[in-house]
């Protein structure tokens, strides 16, 4: 089974969060898929951390290595489709190319992210919960 994955999953099991255990479970087994974006967000993440000094260049580059081995299948999601959902909601293309990855992919979605979970909700996709 796809499941679709963001940015704040990955991050939280990368950086050891309280919810990494709930995470590993949930997606075991299943083959994480994501919009190209999720890519650059991680990047993104990392260097908002630098900035904040809330870790050291060599602590991103080593959480760079353990994400590069995470198994993640990038693929496109249109932009007009996308921009469509970013309207609808009011929200940013980044999460509306996760929304559209799971509606063109058949596939339900993970995250951390409370406000993407429920648009997702409300476009009738199936979220996998982290309780």
């Amino acid at each position: 089974m796809n499941v679709v994955v963001d940015a704040s999953v990955i991050i939280a099991v990368i950086a050891n969060e309280p919810e990494k255990d709930i995470l590993v479970k949930l997606t075991k087994g299943v083959d994480l898929i994501a919009p190209h974006s999720v890519h650059w967000e991680i990047g993104n993440a990392f260097s908002a951390m630098l900035k904040r000094k809330r870790i050291v260049l060599n602590q991103s580059l080593k959480a760079l290595e353990v994400y590069i081995n995470i198994s993640i299948r990038f693929l496109d999601v249109e932009l007009e489709e996308s921009l469509k959902i970013a309207d609808r909601f009011g929200i940013y293309a980044y999460d509306a190319y996760l929304i559209r990855c799971a509606l063109k992919y058949k596939s339900p979605l993970i995250s951390l992210d409370q406000n993407l979970v429920s648009f997702a909700k409300q476009m009738n996709i199936r979220v996998m919960e982290v309780t």
